[in-house]
């Protein structure tokens, strides 16, 4: 699971990142005794039975049974890869990686590190201007005018950059920061002619934008003043820290609604974002200032399947909605439309209707090629040939984007009935465009999970089995014992046989790092929750060393009964010899003998 990091680095971001430390920045944890509690993030429950050991710094929920240690926690909460979380908790304990060890890899980390914290002190900079500076008053008022509450300009950190031509470049220079580093950043711009620099955010009211951690990567600011020559927003460049068709506006807040609802929202503009969010529609995002691309696509894939469109009701909104269908389909999202009734966009929506209204427009979204057979249908008369021809043509070229025969047919009729033709001759149409359509690759992994919801999953460990388990975790006194005195084979359970043959062998070769590190070493959820399970619950038992010795001593015995089974068996076939039967004889009374044979406790 390590992959691209080595045991030492591992170990040393897992030593900076206590584990009741980063959950409780994500969740709300309780003491309990030794453990802290919360309710599972992974699973609605109404009791809490997600528990945080922080003595082994691991998580389990006993109510669907996830766990594992910080990485897998930050990696399955944030909907991320292992190694996006390592480098995540590696960036939160400012740890340098391995591949940014070298000249090259440790000053790019440096400048992206200064850039970070040029971005930060700024946002502070511009809310102190918003809050409390006389030529904020302008912003404020716009604010107030589109009915933006307190709240959500805290939340959101806006802020105002002041009308001044040097007000950023004089802030840096008091800050101390290298003007060349706050123009990497994208915060202002060097005059050639003069080799001086000017600010390249001026007079607007500044929406930070952050990445999915949270942090200020680069910024969008609106126009205030009503000059119709200027730009309305003016965006962060791409800079080593920002590329605008890899970021949305509002996901650091709002991914872990679209984890739960199961769809993400899709907005144009930052106003909408926080309208939407504030009447409590939180799974949703806005792409920052370009058009919907497949890195945005597959960054909605991540969390989830299916995608809702809610674009202005304009033309430019609506055409925005229909050029996104490329990137969306490619990615395997399935697509929704939702619009908005005309003149308004969703803020406005909002704010005339309320949330709860905007709510079930969203859940009343038509599929994607419903909503766009119905605007081709408004666009077109389709009483005229070109017309007819224009709709027919439209439809086949989306449609065989899909890559879906049943889709294509389906629409194929759907098609025909609004248009009042005959299905077969919509069908060999689609047929025709379709020749030189375009067909998606299957959406990663489907083979795969169609072969594996054909292997029958593993049976649950017996009792005993799991208590073995919880001694050899719990009380590392009583390893060396059980390595003496007790036989893998004797488990029954495939995967926990191989967690104890495991340990034990990490205890024979002095590796034995803790639970925690443990982990890394097994790539399947069901060993990783066996661990997490037996090693949380750390409820006193009396006399571990008897229960232990008790515990083995059943385990022997019912494979020893096992075994004598198979070999009575083998007796009763008239086909083996006399001498045969009589070696398997005596190896079942060896068998029987060695079963009365009390196994003594370790002494500890």
């Amino acid at each position: 699971m390590a992959g691209l990091f080595s045991e030492s680095t591992l170990e040393q971001i897992r030593a900076a990142s206590d584990i009741v430390d980063v959950i409780g920045s994500y969740i709300p944890l309780k003491k309990a005794g030794a453990n802290f509690t919360a309710l599972c993030p992974f699973h609605k429950e109404k009791s809490p039975s997600f528990n945080v050991n922080a003595s082994r710094q691991i998580f389990h929920c006993f109510g669907c049974h996830k766990g594992g240690d910080v990485f897998t926690f930050v990696k399955d909460y944030e909907n991320i890869s292992f190694v996006e979380a390592v480098k995540r908790l590696a960036d939160r304990a400012h740890i340098p990686l391995e591949t940014e060890k070298d000249g090259a890899g440790a000053e790019t980390r440096h400048l992206k590190d200064t850039l970070l914290q040029i971005h930060e002190q700024i946002t502070h900079r511009w809310q102190n201007a918003l809050e409390n500076d006389a030529a904020g008053q302008i912003a404020r008022d716009y604010l107030a005018k589109r009915g933006v509450s307190a709240e959500a300009v805290k939340l959101f950190r806006l802020g105002y950059a002041p009308d001044a031509w040097d007000d950023t470049v004089n802030w840096a220079k008091s800050k101390n920061f290298d003007i060349a580093d706050v123009e990497k950043a994208g915060l202002v711009i060097r005059k050639e002619e003069t080799d001086r620099y000017y600010d390249r955010f001026r007079g607007r009211l500044m929406f930070p934008i952050c990445d999915e951690q949270g942090r200020v990567i680069g910024f969008s600011g609106r126009v205030l003043s009503g000059d119709e020559k200027t730009a309305k927003y003016v965006n962060s460049p791409e800079t080593p820290i920002f590329t605008k068709s890899k970021v949305f506006f509002g996901l650091d807040k709002s991914k872990r609604a679209i984890l739960d609802a199961g769809h993400a929202i899709v907005c144009e503009g930052q106003l909408d974002l926080i309208a939407c969010y504030m009447a409590d529609v939180k799974n949703i995002v806005a792409p920052q200032g370009t058009a919907f691309t497949s890195d945005h696509a597959r960054i909605i894939k991540r969390y989830v399947n299916e995608v809702v469109l809610c674009f202005d009701s304009d033309n430019a909104g609506q055409n925005a909605a229909v050029r996104s269908l490329d990137s969306l389909l490619a990615s395997g999202l399935a697509v929704r439309v939702a619009v908005v009734p005309a003149p308004h966009d969703p803020d406005s929506f909002i704010k005339e209707n309320g949330g709860s209204a905007f709510v079930a427009l969203v859940q009343g979204a038509k599929g994607f090629f419903d909503y766009y057979l119905d605007r081709l249908l408004a666009q077109n008369d389709a009483s005229t040939d070109k017309g007819r021809q224009t709709v027919l043509h439209s439809m086949g070229e989306a449609l065989h984007k899909t890559g879906n025969a049943v889709t294509v047919d389906s629409f194929a009729q759907k098609t025909a009935l609004r248009l009042g033709v005959n299905p077969e001759s919509v069908r060999a149409e689609f047929k025709k465009i379709g020749r030189a359509g375009f067909r998606p690759a299957p959406s990663a992994g489907t083979e795969e999970a169609e072969e594996s919801e054909s292997v029958e999953p593993e049976a649950l460990p017996t009792l005993h089995e799991t208590w073995l388990l919880k001694y050899l975790l719990l009380h590392d006194e009583l390893v060396p014992w059980a390595v003496e005195n007790l036989a893998p084979e004797w488990i029954e359970h495939g995967t926990l046989r191989a967690i104890v043959e495991w340990r034990f062998r990490a205890a024979t070769e002095g590796n034995w790092r803790g639970v925690a590190a443990m982990l890394d070493a097994f790539e399947s959820d069901t060993a990783r929750q066996l661990i997490t399970q037996a090693a949380t619950n750390e409820k006193a038992v009396p006399n571990p060393a008897i229960q232990i010795a008790d515990v083995a001593t059943r385990l022997r015995n019912l494979h020893i009964e096992a075994h004598r089974a198979t070999l009575r068996q083998q007796v009763q076939n008239p086909a083996i010899d006399d001498a045969a039967r009589a070696a398997l004889l005596r190896e079942d009374h060896e068998l029987r003998v060695l079963k009365q044979a009390p196994i003594p406790p370790p002494q500890v």
